[in-house]
C-alpha cells in the first residue's frame, strides 16, 4: 500500500511539474525571427516549439486583465463568474517558402498564426445573448459560445493589445451591423472551434464616417484560423480588413454579394479550406492610397472559389506557392506581376484566365510560372488564357491552356523549362494573340505579322514597334482607324508596305 501511494504521489509531482512547463512555454508565441526556409511549429502535450526560425511581428501573449463587458456595462464571464483553467494541446500548421519568390512565406506568418489552437488557460468564458453586443477592450482570449441575434462582438483596445476571439458554437443574425468589429488593436485573432455561422441580411449601417460593410469588419490587423466550421452569409461583404487579412486553418464557407474576402493592404492564406461564392470579386486585395501593396500570398489549402468578376485580384503582386485551386470567374487571377511557383490550379473563365495588368506602378505587368500544375478552360469568343499586358515567363512546372487565345503578350515571352500543353497537344512554343481574335501571332489571316507585331513595325497607334517592313514614310495611312478596318482588309496591300514571311 506504501508503495502504491509513492507512485502516485510522484506521478502527480511530475504531472505538476510538466503542467508548469507546459504554461511557461505556451506563453512565448509569435517571436519576431526571420528564416529563409520552412516555417514549422509542433505541438507537444500543449508546448509549442519551433523547428525552424517563424516569423514577422512579435506578439508574444499578453499578461493582465482580460476583462470584457456586454453592452449593458456588466461584466461578461462565465456564468459562475469563473475564469476557465483548461488548457489546449497545440495543434499548428507549417507553410514553406520559394526560394525565389517575390515574397518570403517565413516572413509573412506569425507562430501564433499558425497555432490552430488558444491557450485557453486564463480565458474569459462568454455566453451570447440576444441584442447584447459584447465589448472587448482588453488584450487577452476569449471563448465564447451560444446564440444570438442582434449582437455584436466588438474589440475596443489598445493599438499595443493581441486579443484572440475563440469561436465556439456560435451563431449570430444580424439585419444592419457586422457580427464581429474590430475598432482599434494590435492584432485580433478568430479561432474556430466545433460549428459557427455569421449572418447579416439587411443593409448595413455605418458606424460614424466609417462604412461597415461586412460581417467580420476589421480596422487593423485578423487572422483566422482554428480547428472548427466558420459560415458567413453576407448581404455586402463577407470578411474585411483594412490591414492585413490572413487565413491558416479551419474550414471556411462564405456567401456575399459583394466580395468574399477583401483586404487592403495583403491577404495571406497558408492552409485552411475555403469555400466562395461571391457576386464580385472572390479574394480582392486594394490599397486605393498606395498601390505597391494590396497583394495576395498562397501558400496552402484547398480553395473553391466561384465568383461574378475576378477570382484572385490582388493590386501589386499575386503569389501562389502551394494548394489545391479551383477557380470559376470571369478572370479568375489578376494582377501586376503574377508569380506561381507550385500547387494545382484549375481555371474557368469567361475572359482572362491569367491577367498581368498595369494596376501597380511597382512591377511592370508580368506573369511568371516555376512550377505547379495548371490546368486553364476558357470560354468561346475573344479570351485568352494567359494575358500579360507586359511579360511572359515559362520556367518549369505544367501549363495546361484549352483556348482559341492561350497566350497573349505586349512585351517579352520565353520557354525556358516545363510543359506546355495547348488544345490537347503538347508544345514548345509560345504563340501570341495580337489585338484579341483567332489566329495568333504565328499569322493572321490577311498576312503574318511575325511574333504578333503589326507589319511595317508599327503599333495601330503610329508607334514604333522594332519588327521588319514599313508604312510608307513609317507613318499611318491617313485617316486610319485600326478599330474600323474595312471588309477584307489587308496588311500587304498598304501602298510601300511590306511583311515578313516565315
Amino acid at each position: 500500500m506504501r508503495k502504491k501511494l509513492t507512485a502516485a504521489i510522484i506521478s502527480a509531482m511530475l504531472v505538476l511539474s510538466m503542467a508548469a512547463c507546459g504554461s511557461s512555454k505556451s506563453e512565448e508565441t509569435d517571436n519576431n525571427k526571420q528564416s529563409s526556409g520552412k516555417v514549422s511549429t509542433t505541438a507537444v502535450a500543449g508546448v509549442m516549439t519551433e523547428d525552424s526560425e517563424s516569423a514577422s511581428d512579435t506578439e508574444d501573449k499578453e499578461a493582465g486583465s482580460t476583462e470584457a463587458t456586454k453592452s449593458d456595462g456588466s461584466e461578461a464571464t462565465t456564468e459562475d463568474g469563473s475564469e476557465n483553467s483548461s488548457s489546449t494541446e497545440a495543434v499548428t500548421t507549417s507553410v514553406s517558402s520559394y526560394e525565389k519568390g517575390l515574397l518570403d512565406a517565413s516572413e509573412l506568418f506569425s507562430e501564433r498564426d499558425l497555432t490552430q489552437t488558444a491557450d485557453t488557460s486564463e480565458a474569459k468564458q462568454l455566453t451570447l445573448s440576444d441584442g447584447q453586443d459584447v465589448n472587448i477592450t482588453e488584450a487577452g482570449v476569449y471563448v465564447i459560445s451560444g446564440t444570438a441575434s442582434e449582437a455584436t462582438i466588438t474589440v475596443d483596445a489598445a493599438d499595443d493589445a493581441k486579443v484572440q476571439i475563440v469561436l465556439d458554437g456560435v451563431t449570430i443574425t444580424n439585419k444592419d451591423f457586422p457580427c464581429i468589429y474590430v475598432k482599434s488593436a494590435d492584432k485580433v485573432f478568430v479561432t474556430t472551434v466545433g460549428d459557427n455561422s455569421l449572418t447579416v441580411s439587411g443593409s448595413f449601417t455605418a458606424d460614424g464616417d466609417t462604412k461597415t460593410d461586412a460581417v467580420i469588419f476589421s480596422k487593423d490587423d485578423i487572422t483566422l484560423n482554428g480547428t472548427g466550421t466558420l459560415t458567413i452569409t453576407s448581404s455586402d461583404n463577407g470578411i474585411s480588413g483594412k490591414d492585413d487579412v490572413k487565413v491558416t486553418g479551419g474550414t471556411i464557407t462564405i456567401s456575399a454579394e459583394d466580395a468574399a474576402i477583401e483586404a487592403n493592404d495583403s491577404i495571406r492564406i497558408a492552409d485552411g479550406t475555403i469555400t466562395v461564392t461571391a457576386s464580385n470579386d472572390a479574394l480582392h486585395a486594394e490599397n486605393d492610397d498606395d498601390d505597391t501593396v494590396g497583394y495576395i500570398y498562397i501558400g496552402g489549402g484547398t480553395l473553391k472559389l466561384t465568383a461574378a468578376d475576378d477570382g484572385i485580384h490582388g493590386t501589386s503582386i499575386v503569389q501562389i506557392d502551394g494548394g489545391t485551386i479551383d477557380i470559376t470567374a470571369s478572370e479568375c487571377i489578376e494582377g501586376t506581376y503574377i508569380q506561381i511557383n507550385d500547387g494545382t490550379i484549375n481555371i474557368a473563365a469567361s475572359d482572362d484566365g491569367v491577367n498581368a495588368a498595369k494596376k501597380s506602378t511597382a512591377y511592370t505587368p508580368t506573369i511568371e510560372v516555376n512550377g505547379g500544375y495548371i490546368t486553364v478552360n476558357m470560354g468561346q469568343g475573344d479570351t485568352d488564357g494567359f494575358d500579360a499586358n507586359g511579360n511572359l515567363y515559362i520556367n518549369g512546372g505544367t501549363v495546361d491552356v484549352t483556348a482559341q487565345s492561350p497566350f497573349d503578350y505586349d512585351g517579352t515571352a520565353e520557354y525556358n523549362g516545363g510543359t506546355i500543353i495547348v488544345n490537347g497537344e503538347e508544345t514548345n512554343e509560345i504563340t501570341n494573340q495580337f489585338m484579341g481574335g483567332p489566329g495568333g501571332g504565328q499569322g493572321r489571316p490577311g498576312g503574318d505579322f511575325g511574333n504578333g507585331q503589326f507589319p511595317g513595325g508599327g503599333r495601330p497607334d503610329g508607334s514604333d514597334f522594332s519588327g521588319n517592313g514599313n508604312f510608307q514614310g513609317g507613318q499611318m495611312p491617313d485617316n486610319f482607324d485600326p478599330n474600323n478596318l474595312p471588309e477584307g482588309f489587308n496588311p500587304n496591300n498598304i501602298p510601300g508596305g511590306e511583311t515578313t514571311e516565315k
